[in-house]
């Protein structure tokens, strides 16, 4: 099987890692770690959704790995030495269409896949921002709009 290592800037989510069954916790903002780590996973998944290095990232790839770019949508340089040298790829994936959806969600529901998010009112939006500068977040948002006034959004 495949070794799990979770990346995240505070050592706060040990625990959910090892609950989730990673073997270990890499703090990126730990500067020896991430130096240590240079090389060292033949593919990390980046589901980071605010602006950040993809060369840090990319700096912990294995010669062949692949840096696979999933929650990120903005402009975001990447040093193409980093991938020549190392002969790695850069990959991404948009989230799908409807159909694919909803085949992704019947599939989590019959094996009992789940999201760890927290739900907030939609009136609490201004926190959740807040709270999401401050990395203060376990592990999504999801905003609840049964609070909004009038009929409810329709689905699109």
């Amino acid at each position: 099987g495949a070794e799990g290592t979770v990346l995240s800037r505070t050592p706060d989510k040990a625990a959910d890692a090892a609950k989730l069954g990673a073997e270990s916790l890499l703090v990126t903002t730990d500067e020896a770690a991430v130096e240590a780590a240079r090389g060292r996973f033949d593919l990390v998944l980046d589901t980071i959704s605010a602006p950040h290095d993809l060369n840090r990232m990319l700096s912990m790839v294995a010669v062949d790995g692949t840096l696979s770019v999933l929650g990120f949508f903005g402009e975001a340089p990447v040093q193409l030495m980093g991938l020549l040298l190392g002969a790695k790829k850069l990959s991404s994936s948009a989230t799908g269409g409807r159909a694919e959806t909803a085949r992704m969600l019947e599939f989590c529901g019959t094996h009992g896949i789940t999201a760890d998010v927290e739900v907030l009112p939609s009136a609490r939006v201004n926190e959740a921002l807040e709270r999401l500068e401050r990395g203060d977040v376990r592990y999504r948002f999801v905003l609840d709009v049964a609070d909004l006034d009038g009929e409810p959004p329709r689905a699109v």
